[in-house]
């Protein structure tokens, strides 16, 4: 099997959407049948909250059992007081995915983060890291002054963003100061991605609403009597920055107010399911407009294998 960059490319798997929609278990299945050919596959996780060591049940990550036997990698990889931009995680696939390779194996990529996969995909802009005096002058700005200082320095971005989105303002008025360069201008040019390498074979998970939102409430309910509250315990004794992704994951918030007595477990419950259903159709919205129009999509909840990667496997 070559290497990444060689002129033959070789092949990678990306089963993708909203949480609760079985992504997991069918990139099993589809490990499992790629060794029946004689081949090696390893699952590599692309789940923004699957990656944290502290979030086992919140996540929903795959347990043992449920790999049955295959290698899964960059699942709890991360300690929660580390957060795991999209750049980090690019870094850390575009590693695995070249050692897979490099084994003759086949790397199968599994989540629903949409931006870790475009990352890895496309690149990502690489602005270098702003001058600190120029943070904090653009920081110390009323809101009204930076945005007028926005319009006049980098229009583009003055013309997307609503005048009292403090932190995108800022973040453009400061990347325009520090480099030079609009933050449009760089992200017009991003590097790093991979897209161009590989034989990339995907499959975009779009079930039924109504399914989904079913196995949704089912699973929140389900992960309390599994341990959730435990495992939300434990990270509040860490006592972590409220503003770190471990913090903000669904779930978290819920569990914390069930514990600290300001939520009855029942209301806990219905606010996790409602905070997990809507970000299921954040997802489900993005995966259905955002990836290239020719990315195979199914609304199967248990799609054939044979068929729907039968160039993969052929």
């Amino acid at each position: 099997m070559s290497k990444i960059g060689s002129p033959v490319k070789p092949p990678v798997a990306l089963i993708a959407g909203p949480t609760a929609s079985g992504k997991s278990d069918l990139a099993v299945a589809l490990a499992e049948r790629i060794a029946a050919d004689g081949r090696r596959a390893v699952v590599l996780n692309a789940d923004s909250a699957q990656v944290y060591a502290d979030l086992q049940v919140l996540s929903a990550r795959p347990a043992p059992e449920d790999m049955r036997g295959i290698d899964h990698r960059l699942f709890g990889s991360w300690d929660g007081a580390d957060s795991c931009s999209a750049a980090d995680w690019a870094a850390a696939a575009r590693n695995e995915i070249a050692a897979v390779h490099a084994g003759g194996g086949v790397p199968i990529l599994v989540g629903g983060t949409g931006l870790y996969l475009r990352t890895l995909l496309d690149g990502i802009a690489d602005i270098p890291a702003i001058a600190p005096t120029v943070r904090e002058a653009v920081r110390a700005l009323p809101a009204a002054e930076a945005y007028a200082a926005l319009e006049s320095e980098d229009t583009e971005s003055a013309d997307r963003l609503a005048p009292g989105d403090r932190q995108r303002i800022a973040r453009a008025l400061e990347v325009v100061r520090s480099t030079g360069k609009t933050l449009g201008a760089w992200q017009a040019e991003p590097s790093g991605g991979i897209a161009h390498a590989i034989d990339l074979h995907p499959l975009i998970l779009l079930p039924d609403r109504e399914w989904l939102n079913a196995r949704c409430d089912r699973r929140f309910a389900a992960m309390l009597d599994a341990g959730a509250a435990e495992e939300v315990e434990a990270l509040l004794v860490r006592r972590l920055d409220p503003s770190l992704p471990v913090m903000r994951a669904i779930g978290v918030r819920e569990i914390a107010g069930m514990l600290g007595g300001d939520l009855a477990r029942e209301e806990a419950i219905a606010a996790g399911q409602t905070a997990t259903r809507q970000y299921a159709k954040r997802q489900y919205t993005w995966f259905r407009n955002q990836p290239p129009p020719h990315w195979p999509r199914t609304a199967e909840t248990e799609p054939e294998i044979d068929r729907v990667f039968a160039k993969l496997l052929s």
